[in-house]
């Protein structure tokens, strides 16, 4: 993508009404308006709250949107170009029930209040196989945390994956700590049972995975 569509895209969500930028300083500081509120002040509704971490174009958080309009979803992604896309989509579409959010997903519980979240997606992650590189990995031990603090109890997190390597230390992590696995499959298209979220949504690199013959792996969990 040339840096003009860059600019111009970052200048559209400045005017987009269901994109949230917040500064780093402001989430640091504990100061973000919307923590707790987001169901009363943006939303305007008591509905369950999704997240979508690393939402890339937003497809899946479009996808769940369009499945159940009885919950609101939110896409989360540092970069905003990409899910400028998902944005845009939703304002055409007119979907009340969808916010895209830029930020780090380190500061996630200086954005959601404590059991202020009831699903977290997180869908084709970098799986960072690099061992230095492992306190980027979205389901290490101190981001487990981080979404048990904004999951309400009874939360869920989905995990949907390519990189086997990645399902197989987020399903190892999980046994080893203790928490409750509900759900989990090395390939999901060979299995009838799968989740209908799981199968009937595909983001573009998903397909393009499949066209190579990759396996798609899906677990579905809750955090003890």
């Amino acid at each position: 993508m040339g840096s003009k569509n860059k600019l111009r895209r970052f200048r559209e969500n400045e005017a987009f009404e269901n994109v949230i930028q917040p500064s780093r300083e402001e989430l640091e500081r504990d100061q973000f308006s919307l923590k707790g509120k987001w169901k009363q002040e943006f939303f305007k509704n008591d509905n369950p709250i999704v997240l979508e971490l690393g939402c890339g174009k937003g497809e899946y958080t479009i996808g769940l949107s369009k499945q159940d309009a009885a919950k609101n979803f939110i896409g989360i992604d540092i970069k905003g170009a990409r899910f400028w896309r998902g944005a845009k989509t939703a304002i055409e579409g007119d979907f009340k029930n969808v916010a895209f959010l830029r930020t780090q997903i380190e500061l996630i519980d200086c954005i959601f209040a404590e059991n202020e979240v009831d699903e977290i997606w997180i869908t084709f992650p970098d799986p960072q196989i690099k061992y230095k590189r492992t306190k980027h990995r979205l389901t290490n031990t101190k981001f487990l945390q981080k979404y048990k603090y904004i999951l309400k109890p009874e939360g869920l997190v989905n995990l949907k994956t390519d990189s086997e390597f990645m399902h197989g230390y987020t399903l190892g992590l999980l046994h080893g700590e203790g928490h409750e696995i509900i759900y989990a499959h090395h390939d999901i298209y060979k299995n009838e049972y799968s989740p209908k979220a799981v199968t009937e949504i595909q983001t573009f690199y998903e397909k393009q995975y499949l066209n190579q013959g990759k396996p798609i792996t899906y677990i579905q969990f809750r955090i003890k």
